[in-house]
C-alpha cells in the first residue's frame, strides 16, 4: 500500500508545485510548439525512470497543440481555396490564350491569304505562282522574239534576194532595150542598103 501511495503524493506534490511555478514560468516559454515541449521535459519530474509531467502544463501544451492545428487548418483551407481560385484562374487564363492563339492563327491566316481570280492562294503559293507565270511569259517571249528574229532575217534575205532579181531584170531590160535599138537600126540599115539596091537596079 505504501509504495502505491507514495507515488501518488509524490505527484501530486510535483504538481501542486509545479502550479505554482506556471505564472512565473510562462516568461521564458519559447512560443514554438517545439519550445513548449522541451519546457514541459525539462519542468517534469523523473521518477523511477518515468516522467511526472504537470497536468496543467500538459493540458496548456494540448491547446496549444489544439490552436496550432487549428490555425494551420484555417490557414490550410485558405490555402486551398487560394490554389483552387489560382485553378480556376489558370484554366480561364488558358482558355483565353487558346482563343487567342486561334484569333491569332485565323488572323495570319488571312494575312498570307491571296485571292487572285476568285482563287485563295497562300502567299508563298502566290509567290510561286507569279513568279512561274512570269518566267513562263519570259520564255514564251524569248521564243517569239528568236522566232520574230528568224523570220526578219528570212524576210531580209527574201528582200535582197527580189532586190538582186530585180536588178538583174532591170539590167537585162536595159540590155534588152539596147540590143532591140540595135537590131533595129541594124535592120533599118540593111533596109536602107535594101532600098538603095532596088533604087538602083532601076
Amino acid at each position: 500500500m505504501r509504495k502505491i501511495l507514495l507515488p501518488i503524493i509524490t505527484i501530486l506534490f510535483i504538481n501542486f508545485t509545479a502550479l505554482a511555478q506556471v505564472k512565473t514560468d510562462t516568461t521564458k516559454i519559447d512560443p514554438t510548439l517545439k519550445g513548449q515541449y522541451q519546457l514541459l521535459l525539462s519542468k517534469s519530474k523523473t521518477l523511477n525512470g518515468y516522467k511526472l509531467v504537470n497536468p496543467s502544463r500538459l493540458s496548456g501544451f494540448w491547446q496549444n497543440v489544439r490552436d496550432s492545428l487549428n490555425t494551420d487548418r484555417k490557414q490550410l483551407v485558405v490555402t486551398r481555396k487560394k490554389i483552387a481560385d489560382q485553378g480556376k484562374e489558370i484554366v480561364n487564363l488558358k482558355k483565353q490564350i487558346s482563343d487567342t492563339e486561334s484569333s491569332l492563327a485565323s488572323s495570319n491566316t488571312k494575312l498570307n491569304e491571296i485571292s487572285f481570280l476568285g482563287i485563295g492562294f497562300t502567299k508563298s503559293n502566290y509567290n510561286l505562282f507569279v513568279w512561274g507565270l512570269i518566267i513562263v511569259l519570259g520564255l514564251a517571249l524569248v521564243i517569239i522574239i528568236l522566232r520574230s528574229a528568224k523570220h526578219i532575217h528570212e524576210a531580209r534575205y527574201r528582200s535582197t534576194l527580189y532586190d538582186e532579181i530585180s536588178q538583174e531584170y532591170q539590167n537585162y531590160k536595159v540590155k534588152a532595150n539596147d540590143k532591140e535599138k540595135k537590131l533595129a537600126r541594124e535592120l533599118q540599115d540593111e533596109r536602107n542598103k535594101l532600098d538603095e539596091f532596088k533604087s538602083r537596079g532601076r
